[in-house]
């Protein structure tokens, strides 16, 4: 599939997307990824292509999310498992742990397209009778050859006969025909976003603590139907809880190291609560029915100045903070 998007002078660049089924995608304006080439012993790499402005991604002083660049690696871990690693579709790929840290210094949007490299490294792959079960997977994420970020994440696959039998009554043919509706939101402006609607965080009275909205409704984080909570809307929420105990202008989120612990029901409300961990670091707890489904570490760091010089922005020396991988 093809896409147009505006291009340095103005004159449409024809962008190839990869066929969206390899992402989990049901709608193909969400697909970041463009091609791959894998590599003996398990290397590969990725290419993606970001835009300038994304709904609900959306660029903040000049920057690009830091969700941006975790939305393009999740969307690599279909994509090799079924080209590279011969996972049928309709089986089922669950987050057990990730990783991910960024530079916010070196996520300034640029004037030109914005191309990615991810150069993938997979370690610890574990096969049955040909069948992919486990795997991990490192990412070193480059922007027009700058780096940006990197992730590391360990996920599990499962068929959908051993799914069902894991998922019983919450699987998706079986679950109940209920949900929790979605509270109000907090105010777009206290989590880092615009627009109502892309708040999924909901207040409670207690600092530190809120509860989670489950919009299944929502274009972006429920893309198609599912059968629980999804990964990206539960790292939006920690993000989102971030900003609303760090609201100073200019404060992002660096990085965020998650261990998912239980899936996140869409039949019970749903809690997210954070701690001060260090100054610059939050402890993230997610919380259903008294059994906790998420723990994290979340760090925050301020975005540096953006400095005017020559033909375009530049930004100033240095990193911003992170933390080691699990």
């Amino acid at each position: 599939m093809s896409h147009l998007r505006g291009y340095g002078n103005g004159r449409p660049r024809l962008v190839e997307r990869v066929p969206r089924e390899l992402v989990h995608k049901d709608a193909a304006a969400e697909v970041l990824l463009t091609g791959w080439t894998s590599h003996g012993g398990d290397r590969h790499t990725v290419r993606a292509r970001w835009p300038r402005f994304h709904v609900f991604y959306r660029p903040r002083n000049r920057r690009f999310d830091p969700l941006l660049l975790v939305e393009t690696v999740r969307q690599t871990l279909p994509l090799l498992s079924h080209v590279a690693y011969g996972v049928p579709f309709g089986s089922h790929l669950v987050w057990d742990r990730f990783h991910f840290e960024v530079q916010p210094c070196a996520l300034l949007v640029p004037r030109s397209g914005a191309d990615v490299l991810l150069e993938i490294t997979c370690s610890d792959v574990q096969m049955r009778k040909g069948c992919l079960i486990s795997m991990t997977m490192h990412a070193t994420v480059r922007v027009n050859g700058r780096r940006v970020g990197a992730a590391h994440t360990r996920f599990t696959n499962h068929s959908p006969a051993v799914y069902r039998r894991l998922r019983g009554r919450h699987d998706l043919e079986a679950r109940p025909g209920w949900t929790v509706p979605p509270p109000s939101p907090l105010p777009p402006a206290t989590v880092g976003h615009a627009r109502p609607g892309n708040v999924v965080l909901a207040a409670t009275g207690s600092p530190g603590r809120w509860q989670l909205r489950t919009d299944q409704d929502h274009p972006i984080l429920f893309d198609h139907p599912v059968d629980h909570a999804p990964g990206m809307l539960l790292l939006e929420a920690l993000r989102q809880a971030a900003h609303a105990v760090h609201p100073a202008p200019g404060t992002t989120v660096t990085g965020m190291s998650v261990s998912f612990k239980g899936w996140v029901e869409l039949d019970a409300p749903v809690w997210v609560s954070v701690t001060p961990l260090r100054r610059n670091a939050l402890c993230a707890v997610v919380k259903q029915d008294g059994r906790t489904c998420l723990s994290a570490e979340v760090v925050v760091g301020n975005e540096p100045a953006v400095q005017t010089l020559g033909h375009g922005p530049r930004c100033c020396q240095g990193d911003g903070p992170s933390m080691k991988s699990p």
